[in-house]
């Protein structure tokens, strides 16, 4: 098969995390908490990116009304749901949005500037990068999508359902993209080569990921808060243990956690989390920007570097 592009173990070096470098977040806090709200728009002319409910007969239905029902309450209901929590918890987040669904649903977006949100480009409809018929174009319109509305182009790029092609990160240096999260494979940030400049890449999670337990594993809604809160645990005891700085990340979907039995788990996941003084919530490009600032930081100030909440 040709490559056109690197091969992942080209893009990044085997570095363990033992033996590094310390990384130091500001305040004594030790775990970066970054919480990623995702917003698709799914087309109702193609197969479903899921799916909740199967045919009768089998096969591919078009249209695919209970399943593109299911996606579409979340964001008729589960996100109006789900930030009543957020709010309530006072915690910045990250809106991952299809280029699309910026204007399809402006009434989130506008729920999002208000708050201050970061964007992130998100793919611009709900497809795999693969299957894209010009990924540098579809790249360059998420960003435009976003910019038009928040007039800011986005700094972070997340694939949908973490696709990639062997160019993406190339494509994302040279469209303007600073970092990218779909490489979970660290608990802190880390850098992936490019045929240009170096992007960073931000942890992202697929184990606290509301797709993988519910839709994957098929975890009853309680697996939300008792995997966040334990993984929350393990990370700050690892973080304490050789006082270095780690990050976690929490994925939602409206459709996902924001349905009626699920939404208190995120909720009582938050509270757990919020009630240690080492938790810094933060959105992505303040992870990105304390990162990039420790590393050139000399060894000796490692301790006063960037306002992770900025």
């Amino acid at each position: 098969m040709a490559v056109n592009g690197m091969k992942p173990t080209e893009r990044i070096d085997y570095d363990p995390i033992e033996g590094r470098r310390p990384l130091r977040l500001p305040g004594g806090a030790k775990v970066a908490v970054w919480l990623i709200v995702n917003i698709e728009e799914w087309s109702d002319t193609e197969p479903m990116p899921r799916t909740v409910l199967t045919p009768p007969a089998g096969g591919v239905p078009s249209p695919d009304v209970p399943n593109w029902s299911w996606h579409e309450y979340g964001n008729r209901v589960g996100f109006w749901r789900m930030l009543r929590v957020i709010d309530r918890h006072r915690i910045p987040a990250a809106l991952a949005v299809n280029g699309s669904a910026v204007a399809a649903y402006p009434q989130i977006t506008e729920a999002a500037l208000s708050r201050r949100w970061e964007f992130l480009g998100h793919g611009f409809s709900q497809k795999n990068m693969q299957k894209v018929p010009d990924e540098r174009r579809d790249i360059r319109s998420t960003g435009d999508a976003i910019a038009a509305a928040t007039g800011k182009a986005p700094r972070g790029w997340l694939g949908p359902g973490l696709t990639e092609t062997w160019e993406t990160p190339d494509l994302l240096v040279e469209e303007g993209y600073e970092y990218v999260c779909d490489w979970v494979l660290d608990d802190q940030p880390t850098q992936l080569r490019t045929r240009t400049d170096a992007i960073v890449n931000v942890p992202y999670t697929q184990e606290c990921n509301d797709v993988a337990m519910m839709l994957i594993q098929h975890h009853t809604a309680d697996e939300y808060r008792q995997r966040a809160t334990d993984q929350f645990d393990q990370l700050l005891a690892d973080a304490r243990a050789d006082d270095s700085a780690r990050v976690m990340a929490l994925v939602v979907h409206p459709y996902i956690m924001g349905a009626p039995h699920r939404l208190k788990y995120l909720d009582l996941a938050l509270e757990h989390i919020r009630g240690h003084d080492e938790a810094a919530f933060c959105t992505g490009e303040q992870i990105h920007d304390w990162y990039t600032t420790q590393c050139t930081a000399p060894a000796t100030d490692l301790g006063s570097t960037a306002d992770v909440s900025g």
